[in-house]
């Protein structure tokens, strides 16, 4: 178990920043270095039109399954934020109108049941 009191020798911890700079370093020379100057397949095109549709539900779930207010119990508030934010964001197909309906309701229940 780590916690804050565990200390990392400066090899340990200079051998990690290395390797994560190598490891980001190639994943991003991957995609601009070898295939930048090249067309993509139509297949791979419609794939990543979805990458940034998925980032903001990747980064919000477990938000809502785990919140942290709750100690990571499930809340009946943040799993009807949730729900909301999917139907304004179903029905409008308006990714700022979901964000800000998402927002809001949070801090207004939060405000009236915290």
């Amino acid at each position: 178990m780590m916690g804050p009191e565990m200390v990392f020798d400066k090899t340990t911890l200079w051998i990690v920043i290395a390797g994560l700079a190598i490891g980001s370093f190639g994943l991003r020379f991957a995609f601009i270095g070898l295939v930048g100057n090249r067309a993509m397949p139509d297949w791979v095109m419609r794939h990543l039109r979805y990458t940034a549709v998925a980032i903001i539900p990747a980064l919000v779930t477990p938000l809502v399954i785990w919140p942290a207010p709750t100690e990571g119990a499930p809340s009946l508030l943040h799993f009807s934020v949730a729900a909301l934010t999917f139907a304004v964001a179903a029905l409008s197909r308006n990714v700022l109108l979901a964000m800000a309906t998402g927002a809001c309701s949070l801090w207004g229940l939060m405000y009236l049941f915290g």
